[in-house]
Formats: C-alpha cells, sequence, structure tokens
C-alpha cells in the first residue's frame, strides 16, 4: 500500500467495533466493481465491505437500465471508459470465473446508430474524428447508405448517422452486476444488507459509519457508490452533491415485421430502440418541464401513447402496428451540472471517495471507474486511465465539461 494512499492517513480505530479498510456504500454494478478491483490488487490486503440494501437488486438503475454500452460520445475520458468496458465484457466469463463456473453477460455487438439531421450531421463528423483516433470503431453513413443497409427506416430528413461496427451493443446487466459481486465476493470481499445512515467524521477525515441496523463500523476509506441515494450519504458531511433521481421508462414491443440487422437506433428526437429477444425495447426522456426529480416506479404510458410511439412510427413505418408487452420503469442518478460522473475525492474529505451522477452510463462505465476508485484508494493516483478532468475541481468551479453526444 503506497504511501500517498488514503488508508495509509491519520485517524484512531475502535478496537471494540468491526473495522474494515474500505467501505463501500452500494453495491450495484459501480460499488461491485470497485470492490472487485480492489480485492484483485496485489498492493491491496485490506478488508472491503460493501453495504448494500437492496441485496435482491431489484431497484437498482443496473438491473432496470436499457443494458447497452456505446463509444460514441464527444469527450476523450467517457470514449476510453467505455472502450475499456468493452474488452471487460469480452473477456468476462474467464475474468469472473468462479470455481470453474464462468458467468456469461450475453454480450452481443450490434451497435448503435446515432441518426442525424443536415443541422446534427457537423457534430457526427466531428465525433467519430475523435472517437476513431482512441480507437473506437465507428462508421460514417450518408441517408442513401442508411437507406440501403436498412431499408425498413425511414430517411427522407436525415442526412446520415454514426454506427458503431464493433464493440458497442447490448448485454445482460444484471448478469454482468452479479458476475462481478460473485468475484469480488470470492476474492474477500464482504456484502452486507446494510445501508449507511451516519458517517463519523472530524478535522476531514471518515473513521466510521453507522448502519441501519444500529451497527458502528470503523473504516479506513469510504466510498459513495449509492447511486440516486448518493445526495443523501454527501450531506451526512456537510457536502451539496448536485445529483438528483429522474424517472425513465422503458417499454417492450412486439413487432410484426422483422428489422434485419437492425442496431441501438438513437433517433434525433432522442426516442431509442433496441431488439430484445423477439421484440424491441424503446425509450424517451420526458420533456424537460416534466421531468422532475422522482423515486417512484409508475411508468410514464403516457410518454409511450403521445410522444414516443407516435415519434418511432414515423421513423420505422412497422412500428405503426406494434404490440406494448412488459414495461419498468428505473432511475438515473442525474448529474444536474454536466450529465458526466463525479469521480474520486472532494476536497473536504480526505477519505471519501465519489463515484456518483453517472446520467445513464453508470452500468457500461462502472468497470473503469470501479478500477480508477480502487488506484485512488491503494495507490493514491490514477494508474492506468486518467480521470482527473470528472472530478470534483468542476464542480467546484462550475467548469462543466459539454458532452455533446448525451444520449
Amino acid at each position: 500500500m503506497k504511501q500517498g494512499s488514503p488508508l495509509a492517513a491519520k485517524g484512531q480505530v475502535n478496537m471494540g467495533q468491526q473495522h474494515f479498510d474500505v467501505v463501500i456504500a452500494g453495491g450495484a454494478a459501480v460499488g461491485s466493481a470497485a470492490a472487485y478491483f480492489l480485492t484483485r490488487d496485489s498492493a491491496f490486503s485490506g478488508r472491503v465491505a460493501v453495504m448494500e440494501p437492496d441485496p435482491s437488486y431489484q431497484h437498482c438503475a443496473t438491473a432496470l437500465s436499457a443494458a447497452s454500452i456505446r463509444h460514441q460520445f464527444s469527450t476523450a475520458e467517457n470514449i476510453r471508459m467505455s472502450l475499456f468496458g468493452t474488452e471487460f465484457l469480452r473477456h468476462f466469463g474467464e475474468t469472473m470465473s468462479v470455481e470453474g463456473s464462468r458467468p456469461d453477460p450475453e454480450f452481443h455487438e450490434g451497435g448503435y446508430l446515432l441518426l442525424a439531421t443536415p443541422d446534427g450531421m457537423p457534430t457526427l463528423h466531428e465525433n467519430q474524428a475523435l472517437q476513431r483516433s482512441l480507437g473506437a470503431d465507428i462508421a460514417l453513413l450518408d441517408a442513401a447508405q442508411l437507406a440501403a443497409r436498412f431499408p425498413w427506416m425511414q430517411v427522407d430528413d436525415l442526412a446520415g448517422g454514426a454506427l458503431g461496427m464493433s464493440g458497442e451493443g447490448w448485454l445482460d446487466a444484471y448478469g454482468m452486476l452479479q458476475g462481478m459481486r460473485h468475484k469480488a465476493i470470492a476474492q474477500g470481499a464482504i456484502y452486507m444488507p446494510r445501508r449507511v445512515v451516519g458517517i463519523d467524521h472530524q478535522r476531514g477525515h471518515v473513521s466510521s459509519v453507522r448502519l441501519d441496523d444500529g451497527q458502528t463500523v470503523g473504516c479506513g476509506a469510504l466510498v459513495n457508490c449509492a447511486g440516486t441515494g448518493a445526495p443523501a450519504l454527501a450531506r451526512l458531511v456537510g457536502i451539496d452533491l448536485p445529483v438528483q433521481a429522474r424517472k425513465r421508462s422503458v417499454f417492450y414491443v412486439q413487432c410484426p415485421q422483422p428489422l434485419p440487422g437492425c442496431p441501438m437506433v438513437f433517433d434525433p428526437t432522442g426516442a431509442y430502440f433496441r431488439p430484445e429477444g423477439t421484440g424491441f425495447i424503446m425509450g424517451i426522456a420526458p420533456p424537460e418541464d416534466q421531468d422532475p426529480e422522482s423515486f417512484d416506479f409508475d411508468v410514464q404510458y403516457s410518454l409511450f401513447e403521445e410522444i414516443l410511439w407516435p415519434t418511432l412510427a414515423a421513423r420505422v413505418p412497422a412500428f405503426e402496428a406494434l404490440r406494448s408487452g412488459r414495461s419498468w420503469a428505473g432511475h438515473y442518478d442525474m448529474n444536474l451540472v454536466d450529465h458526466n460522473v463525479i469521480v474520486g475525492l472532494h476536497p473536504a474529505i480526505d477519505n471519501l471517495f465519489f463515484a456518483n451522477g453517472f446520467s445513464g452510463h453508470g452500468m457500461q462505465q462502472s468497470p473503469a471507474v470501479g478500477r480508477a476508485l480502487s488506484e485512488l484508494i491503494v495507490h493514491g493516483a490514477f494508474k492506468t486511465l486518467d480521470l482527473s478532468r470528472l472530478g470534483w475541481r468542476r464542480i467546484l468551479d462550475n467548469d462543466p465539461i459539454i458532452e455533446k453526444n448525451v444520449v
């Protein structure tokens, strides 16, 4: 363990209480990735506890997401994180194998297709140049090429689109989460069905956390991976985390006509759809003035009837005859400043790490962020991918990172 690591920082341990070197609040994709990378680091020999109040994961964003991964961002750090996520998934079964059992996240590299009108095409060109320079396999197609490749799509109003030729696609997010969780446990991490409800700290240092069952647990470092519960956790130490819960509904439909070669399609309106089993899933964000903070799981059926279905039926005429099936709602931990993750230490506390505000990208960025957190905790610095620009400084300075491909 490096001397610059927060685990070597000040703090007294009460020997009468249980103590962990690292306590992770939140055990979904990001928290489990952090636990996995910590427990596999040869420079770390400490104890890791993951506090996850919902061990069924039925309400976590990972399990309720559209479960996809893309490289089509305009920010280099986002591209690099998702490129790592793809490689992580390609070797997932081997890496996460426990006693010969190889989990399969069923990663299907079906690609993302971001459609653009004439006004949006210059942005796709600019983004594709950066994406390809970093190793992403993205092709630009004009309207005629789109019509030839996807004859089931209406393209009259389009100038073209950007298509991921490899590395992008969708997967079983719950299977990915469980694979990382089981591997972390096999490597020594302890998962507890508890919620952190109090943080004991003084002089800018966390010494212990209080749990919802009345226990007090000592810790050398605390990691906030609590998703939509992250702001409440931050407030326990007087930190204002600019994250709110935003509800997103996902609709499963059957279409009587096949759509050969269908990727994950994003319309210029923000509506999306992709294959799922024998049907499709689809969704769209509500209008901004109808998108308040929300913690319920009520599906927004009016959004489907009034906006989503008409929009996508205009893009794919076969969707006029679709039949709706099971639908569900989940939540994004939305970063209100710039929709990008906040990762790392806040200057007010020297051993409280944040990984929050993913704004819908948490599952795909979880391997890279989990690795980054483990490096910060064990080595005191980013080692493989520098995510410094995604830290607290930009938030405190009100200097947002503008991600042009927020979808």
